[in-house]
């Protein structure tokens, strides 16, 4: 029996309207760093699962690639969206993310982090978490970018691209995170507040490529 063309045509527009979802995920995630207190947030928190998230969804045909390997017929329908409606509704959703909430709203999201960094230091708080939800959310469009380049599209993808992530966060992000720790450093210095904390952060952020190997060798 052949699939109703609703019913494919309702299976395109999800897939098409796929990465519209992970762009939402990662302005969420970009939230979450905030109210998750900056750093900390990044491995175990909300941050982390928001963009697990998005990273499924971008990567999700692989995974429904699974589905014949476990007896589940999980062919996805080729073409076009054949039914006017749905066309105009992936169509106006896809333009409302991409015009609206990636270029309108994260920007004036990012720019309130940024006056809530500034408040947060005049109450005594440390802005760094307020600036790094503001940098994340000024970065969706990229890093939305980035994962899609990692994406191999085959049933290895998901993992593929959580990899990729890996090894760029080790080698670009913990690096400019360690600077980051740097200024940290000098602010607790200027406020007279613990400083060694920072100190081992950037060491630790400078060397968890060689921790990372030296715990894989031990195993």
């Amino acid at each position: 029996m052949a699939t109703p063309q609703l019913l494919s045509d309702f299976i395109r527009t999800m897939m098409l309207l796929a990465p519209s979802a992970a762009v939402l995920c990662l302005i969420l995630g970009g939230i979450s760093l905030r109210r998750e207190g900056g750093a900390a947030a990044v491995v175990g928190g909300n941050f982390a699962k928001w963009m697990f998230w998005a990273i499924v969804f971008i990567t999700l045909p692989g995974l429904i690639s699974w589905f014949p390997s476990f007896g589940v017929p999980a062919t996805l329908p080729s073409g076009g969206i054949g039914t006017g409606w749905m066309a105009n509704l992936q169509s106006d959703l896809t333009n409302f993310m991409n015009n609206f909430v990636v270029t309108r709203l994260a920007t004036s999201l990012a720019a309130f982090f940024v006056l809530r960094a500034i408040l947060d230091t005049v109450e005594g708080g440390h802005p760094l978490p307020s600036i790094l939800a503001a940098m994340f959310l000024l970065a969706v469009q990229t890093t939305l970018n980035l994962i899609k380049s990692y994406n191999s599209g085959g049933q290895f993808a998901t993992a593929n691209v959580l990899d990729s992530l890996w090894n760029y966060m080790a080698g670009t992000i913990c690096p400019i995170a360690a600077g980051l720790a740097i200024m940290g450093a000098i602010w607790n210095f200027v406020t007279r507040r613990p400083l060694m904390p920072m100190v081992g952060a950037t060491l630790g952020l400078l060397t968890v490529s060689a921790l990372w190997k030296l715990v894989t060798a031990m195993m």
